[in-house]
């Protein structure tokens, strides 16, 4: 929410276009989704319009007599925002906001505002501030009022102070910078990604569209202690627990950012250190709502940005949460590679559980061995590896009934003894 501020109250504007790819289309759907931000941001929705026509006007973006509707509409509502759901030139903003009196976002920056409130680790403000700043080199010579604002206000969160609009090379300099600094962040997780591998601790990546439930589903799973809200943009830095999904399976579980439709390039490019973490998942949990009317669309985004993301080779289970909430649960879809949970409630996730374990290979060996004395140091491999069920001796050597993975069976099969 915005401190020690008066709530912005803005009229939403959309612009269907037969034109338009599907990322830069808008709807009244697409436009609720625009106030659901708004009010993450911290701002109040006192008006929307939607415009049709085939093409965007290369000067008021949505033409001369809906401009002037939107004036009015402006005006009657005492709006001090306007907010546009499809991407704006410099010029059209200038125009806009000489037309209507009053400071002009389009999407992209209205998300980059709530990521600049969200940040909270120094990866995350960089991730950021990056990102803010690629938005706004290419539009210095056309933010009027937006930029006169900085320092206060929607949309002007962020890199802070300076005067961008006369200091392009300083900010030229300071992207440099912010990539060095992500670059090192990369190593970093270049380093830790191998010493996990050296632990054989295979990786979850939890994704979905924003607020889907995935830190409710990693508190469930891991008392992460992660604040849990029901708003958009709620998680941004990723968090990663280790889960004992059976007695014989650890797992890294790992949250990542929500996506959403028309998710601004700028961020996917600036989170790249976070996001590239999918490609070396061993199984991505996709959480999706059920209980939306809308979860296939939704599904349907985070998939797009798996594949930008080149992450859509590794396997995954579409973990159907808030089916408690689900009105008709007969279109709750099911299959191998489906579970159907409530995260809030710690519903269904015994058998998400199981799907996990099964999805990433691990497969239960039940077997006894026979593990000769001189190779005694074998029972610390396995007491520390498998689960023991009893423990006995002969004079061949220690005799134990167990349960254990693929790996580990492997390695100790020519022990194994058969019952009679």
């Amino acid at each position: 929410m915005l401190d020690d501020m008066e709530t912005e109250r803005a009229v939403l504007v959309g612009l269907h276009a037969s034109v338009f790819k599907e990322d830069e289309d808008a709807s009244w759907e697409t436009l609720d989704e625009l106030e659901a931000l708004l009010e993450t941001a911290g701002g109040e929705c006192v008006g929307k319009m939607l415009q049709t026509r085939n093409a965007p006007d290369a000067h008021t973006f949505i033409g001369e007599g809906k401009l002037q509707e939107l004036v009015t509409l402006a005006r009657d509502n005492d709006a001090t925002l306007i907010v546009f759901d499809n991407e704006l030139s410099p010029s059209q903003m200038r125009v806009l906001e000489e037309a209507t009196g009053r400071t002009v976002l389009d999407r992209s920056a209205l998300i980059l505002d709530i990521f600049a409130q969200r940040a909270r680790t120094g990866e995350g403000k960089l991730q950021v501030e990056l990102a803010q700043y690629q938005y706004i080199l290419p539009r210095l010579s056309g933010m009027g009022k937006s930029m006169s604002r900085l320092g206060g206000g929607i949309g002007t969160r962020g890199p802070g102070e300076t005067k961008l609009e006369t200091d392009r090379r300083h900010i030229r300099q300071r992207i440099d910078k912010l990539r060095r600094d992500l670059k090192d962040v990369r190593r970093v997780r270049a380093v830790q990604r191998r010493q996990r591998q050296k632990a054989e601790l295979p990786l979850v990546a939890i994704v979905g569209y924003t607020n889907a439930g995935k830190s409710t589903l990693l508190n469930a799973l891991t008392d992460a202690g992660i604040e849990a809200n029901n708003r958009l943009f709620d998680t941004l830095d990723p968090t990663t627990r280790k889960l004992r999904i059976s007695e014989t399976q650890e797992v890294l579980l790992s949250d990542t950012v929500g996506f959403i439709r028309k998710l601004p390039h700028h961020l996917v490019s600036a989170f790249k250190a976070t996001l590239e973490e999918l490609e070396y998942a061993d199984l991505l949990l996709h959480v999706v709502d059920v209980s939306r009317e809308d979860w296939r669309e939704q599904a349907a985004t985070v998939e797009k940005v798996i594949s930008q993301l080149g992450a859509q080779q590794i396997p995954q289970l579409l973990v159907c949460n808030k089916a408690d909430l689900c009105e008709n649960p007969d279109l709750i879809p099911s299959g191998e590679h489906v579970v159907a949970i409530s995260a809030k409630r710690k519903r269904g996730l015994d058998e998400l559980l199981t799907a996990m374990e099964k999805a990433l290979g691990k497969g239960k060996h039940r077997v006894k061995l026979c593990i000769p004395y001189a190779d005694g140091y074998l029972l610390d491999v396995i007491h520390k590896e498998a689960a023991v069920f009893s423990t006995d001796y002969d004079a061949d050597g220690t005799v134990v009934d167990i349960e254990c993975d693929d790996k580990l069976y492997g390695q100790l099969k020519e022990y194994e003894v058969q019952d009679g």
